[in-house]
């Protein structure tokens, strides 16, 4: 299988950080020690990719942020990581006026203007430090990968509502445009490949796609500078065919982006705030007071959920139902191996002499040193079992008093076109949910389910007010279905739904870790998303009404023309799928699962990107923003 993005963006952060060499063995056994000097983006970048303790290996004695107040430590070189705006560059001539280190490597996440690269000069000339500035590179390593097939530009945003607010400025869309360019440019230098272009016409979509054919084009045309020629791309990265990549607005799909879900990673997402591979969650701990006694005290505790984590990789796409049952089962296991060594510690206390006792001392004792040397393994599958079991225990906890599965079995019935009896009834009850589920309920009924008349959607509004909702989005989406005259036909969402099964019996017994009475075990049923459908004609080369005036952009064609007709005849097995606007795991999750469905007889490789991931309550903040503005 091909390297993924993941892996090239931590092999070319490996290399800057020695020294932008090749690593070698020698080099790996006896490091240079370097300090690491990020912007807050920069220490976006590495922080899903590179664990304290492997910057560590690499030389790395010290982590500071650019604009944190440092010490001079002069014998050591450092290692800058950071973006090439005006303040950072202001502070990095600081830094050279204060003879902060021995030497200076300055490596820029995206490409430094010819002036800016003139302003450090000049810093350097004027306080007498031009030997020390070693090396000055351009990375091109403006975007985060956050798993093999899923990256993202920026830890957070507010694409959508930048691009939508009514008031936006032609010089702001601009610059929105040439940043999210600058950032899709870096992940297809970083994979050493240069796509075919298909997207949408008339919105953000298309003005991506023209912007980023314009520069690969440019870029490929230049002979001495082309990131993109054999000689430039590393070795095993060039492949026979090209990829996809598909470019979509948001504004494709808005529904997906307040479903309430049922998949642990997207849970996670949704109800806990996963950021950047990272969760936090507050715990009950008992303090003890002077007097003896004890309380209750709540306490954040943070967990990295790494796409090393075995359990994690294995069980983030499954119904919550199911990963519950997957961590009681690796619990009774881990109990089951420390049964075992507590049992050979009580063996080992053999009394007498006879030769029966001897011989299974010396059966324990082989028994005993194999515990020992799985000790360490053992106690790393604890901590994740302990760390799933507390992420689990908190979800449940939200499942249950927010009753999401209520909510999530309502909206993927509205999703398959079902026609519901029981929306007002739930808007209507002050025990299910937070105002904002209830208003998310109610703009995917809005955008999905079936038309309704303005005095409908104002006696449902009326009682959202009743339940003290805040129904602002709800207006935004009103004018948004007038302007666009975007009716969800049944080909969108077809498909959907869900089937109660009976709940796990494991789960069910009080002296389970999870106590799952009163939750409903849904099972989904497999369904394309409006992105999944289109990404699979366009892979497929199958005629859809939907894809038909998709755009075509070639940037190895002499000429450009959008409407040109595709010459690739031949399916395609690579596609980058990149969502303008926001996007979420939801939307990630349907096309791992298609990817995976086709693989048995066609493999495929699907990379999911975004400008940022939202869950439903940033996304539902913007849509309150937009709704306060006076134009769509």
């Amino acid at each position: 299988m091909a390297i993924s993005i993941r892996e090239k963006q931590i092999a070319a952060l490996k290399r800057m950080l020695n020294f932008n060499v090749a690593l070698t063995k020698s080099s790996s056994v006896e490091p240079q020690w370097k300090i690491l000097v990020y912007d807050r983006f920069g220490q976006d970048i590495i922080s899903p990719l590179l664990t304290v303790r492997e910057l560590r290996e690499m030389g790395v004695t010290l982590h500071l942020s650019l604009h944190s107040p440092r010490e001079p430590i002069p014998d050591v070189p450092a290692i800058y990581f950071v973006m090439p705006t005006d303040e950072n560059i202001q502070r990095i001539c600081q830094d050279l006026e204060n003879q902060l280190y021995e030497n200076y490597y300055f490596n820029f996440i995206s490409a430094i203007s010819r002036q800016k690269l003139e302003d450090v000069a000049s810093a350097a000339i004027r306080c007498n430090s031009v030997t020390q500035v070693s090396k000055v590179y351009d990375q091109y390593l403006n975007f985060i990968s956050l798993e093999d097939d899923l990256f993202i530009l920026k830890s957070q945003g507010r694409s959508y509502y930048d691009i939508n607010k009514g008031d936006v400025k032609d010089a702001e869309m601009e610059q929105i445009m040439d940043s999210m360019v600058d950032s899709m440019f870096s992940v297809f230098v970083t994979l050493g490949n240069v796509p075919i272009i298909r997207c949408p016409p008339g919105n953000a979509a298309q003005m991506v796609a023209e912007k980023l054919d314009k520069k690969l084009r440019e870029n490929l045309r230049d002979a001495r500078s082309s990131f993109f020629t054999p000689d430039s791309v590393q070795a095993g990265q060039l492949s026979f065919q090209r990829p996809l990549l598909v470019l979509l607005d948001r504004n494709l799909d808005l529904a997906t982006m307040m479903h309430h879900t049922w998949t642990y990673q997207a849970l996670a997402h949704d109800v806990l705030n996963l950021k950047l591979n990272r969760v936090e969650i507050e715990e009950l701990t008992e303090v003890k007071s002077p007097g003896g006694g004890s309380w209750p005290k709540k306490k954040k505790k943070t967990y990295d959920l790494n796409p090393t984590d075995t359990f994690w990789q294995a069980q983030k796409g499954n119904p919550f139902p199911t990963v519950a049952e997957a961590v009681q089962e690796e619990l009774d296991a881990y109990r089951a191996k420390e049964d075992e060594v507590k049992n050979l510690k009580a063996a080992m206390g053999l009394e007498g002499e006879d030769d029966s006792a001897i011989s299974m001392l010396s059966d324990n004792t082989a028994k005993l040193t194999s515990a020992v040397s799985s000790l360490p393994e053992l106690l790393e599958t604890k901590r994740l079992i302990d760390m799933h079991t507390n992420i689990a225990t908190a979800l449940l906890e939200f499942i249950k008093v927010r009753k999401l599965d209520v909510y999530f079995e309502t909206e993927e019935k509205l999703m398959s076109k079902s026609l519901l009896d029981n929306l007002m009834e739930i808007i209507s009850d002050p025990e299910a949910g937070t105002p904002e589920d209830k208003v998310r309920l109610f703009i995917i009924a809005l955008i999905t389910g079936p038309n309704m008349t303005d005095a409908q959607i104002d006696q449902y509004c009326v009682a959202l007010q009743g339940s003290n909702c805040d129904i602002t989005p709800v207006q935004y989406i009103r004018r948004w279905k007038a302007y666009t005259k975007i009716a969800a036909t049944p080909s969108q969402y077809g498909g959907g739904g869900t089937k109660t099964v009976g709940m796990f019996t494991k789960l069910m017994s009080q002296g389970s870790q999870f106590f799952m009475a009163g939750v409903k075990n849904l099972v989904i049923k497999k369904h394309k998303l409006p992105a999944t459908r289109i990404v699979d004609a366009l892979m497929e080369m199958k005629a859809m009404q939907d894809t038909d005036d998709f755009l075509y952009f070639d940037p190895k064609l002499l000429r450009a023309d959008p409407n040109t007709i595709p010459r690739n005849k031949s399916p395609f097995q690579d596609a980058y799928v990149f969502m303008v606007g926001g996007g979420n795991y939801i939307e990630y999750q349907n096309l791992v699962d298609y990817a995976k469905e086709r693989s048995s007889s066609n493999p495929k490789r699907i990379v999911y990107g975004c400008t940022e991931l939202c869950n439903a309550a940033q996304f539902l903040k913007e849509l309150t923003d937009l709704g306060k503005g006076k134009d769509v």
